[in-house]
Order: C-alpha cells, then sequence, then structure tokens
C-alpha cells in the first residue's frame, strides 16, 4: 500500500497565503496534527519518503515510524513562481482562472501543473513498478509524506483522470490517502483521512 501523507499546519498555511516552494515550518498546530497522524499507520511501514521541503520533513519526524525518512525531491510541491508567498485573496481572479483552464498555465517563474502530474506520476510507476516490490510488497507500506497538489496528482494518476480532477478534490493538511494495486492496476483505497479526536484546519491551495 501507497500511503499519501500531507503535512501537518505551516506558519504559511495559518496565514492564508499560497504556499510553494518557500521553506515555512509547521506550527504548534500543525506538529500536534501530524502527531495524531500516527494512529491511522497500523501497519508495519517499511520505507518513507518525503518531500524536501521542511513542513514535509518535520511531519516525516512527528510520525515516529522505525522506518529512515529518504527525501525524495519528486514529492515537492509545486513552484508557484512569482504568486509563492502570496496571500490566496490577493492573487488575481485572471490566475485562477488560467491555472484551473489550463494544465500547461506557467505561473512567471514557475511550475505548470502538468508537469507536477509527470513527475507524481514517474514516482508512482516506480512505486508499483513490479510485485513484492515497492508500494506492492506485502510485508508493509510505503508512506510518503508531501503536499496538496503532488497529492492530488497521485490520485489522478491511481484513478487515469484528466488534470482538472485536482481542483474538485478538497484535501486538509495531515489527511491521510491510501493508493493500492487491483488486478490490473491501481486502486483508491482512501482519501483525505483524518485521525479520530486530530485537530482538522481548512484547506489550503499551496502547501
Amino acid at each position: 500500500m501507497l500511503i499519501l501523507v500531507r503535512h501537518g499546519e505551516s506558519v504559511a498555511n495559518a496565514q492564508g497565503l499560497l504556499l510553494g516552494r518557500i521553506d515555512a515550518d509547521l506550527t504548534e498546530f500543525g506538529r500536534a496534527q501530524a502527531a495524531a497522524v500516527r494512529a491511522l499507520l497500523s501497519s508495519p511501514v517499511v520505507e518513507l519518503r518525503t518531500s524536501p521541503l521542511a513542513r514535509a520533513r518535520h511531519t516525516a519526524a512527528a510520525l515516529a515510524l522505525e522506518a529512515e525518512a529518504q527525501i525524495d525531491p519528486r514529492w515537492i510541491e509545486v513552484d508557484y513562481g512569482e504568486f509563492d508567498g502570496q496571500k490566496l485573496s490577493d492573487i488575481p481572479a485572471t490566475v485562477w482562472q488560467e491555472w484551473r483552464r489550463d494544465p500547461d498555465y506557467r505561473p512567471p517563474g514557475g511550475e505548470t501543473l502538468a508537469e507536477v502530474d509527470r513527475r507524481i506520476a514517474a514516482a508512482c510507476d516506480e512505486l508499483f513498478a513490479q510485485p513484492d516490490a515497492g508500494a506492492r510488497r506485502a510485508d508493509g507500506d510505503v508512506v510518503v509524506v508531501s503536499h496538496v497538489t503532488p497529492i492530488k496528482a497521485a490520485v489522478a494518476w491511481a484513478l487515469g483522470a484528466d488534470a482538472g480532477l485536482s481542483w474538485r478534490l478538497h484535501l486538509n493538511t495531515a489527511s491521510v490517502t491510501r493508493i493500492g494495486w487491483g488486478n490490473d492496476g491501481p486502486v483508491l483505497h482512501g482519501f483525505n483521512q483524518l485521525a479520530p479526536a486530530g485537530p482538522v484546519t481548512p484547506q489550503s491551495r499551496g502547501a
């Protein structure tokens, strides 16, 4: 099973900022969220990967798993370019319209959502490449700590959905998404699962 964990609330999330590659740390609330996720990981974890950004690495550490975290840069958040770190309310409506309309839209200095889809598809293809290996091992799960955009891209990969799916998905911080392997391909087992009685904060677009 591939278990995708979105990091806990960051300082920028709490401030209502669009957060991509800026390396914002977790809030106290976010650290509590991250620790609570451990209760959702009931099976042995044989591999732990994380985005290189601090909010993901610190969430991975808070899970207190025996597996040592490995940095995998493919799971980093989308690069919002010049809009990174801006207040969500300050981003022009025309920019949001372009992002929703065109997966190849590139913000100045940034990355397209289509590029995120391709790098995440490659990462997922690798994890599910062969029986009894990666996320298809029978002796435990692979956990990846990442961000809202890559996790939504992984869900689209699993479902064979178009790029517009991500705009129709809501993903909380410190949530768990599960992707397994069926008879002939990936299967979405769960999405946006939260720890029982765990802290919850509203979704922010970037993280």
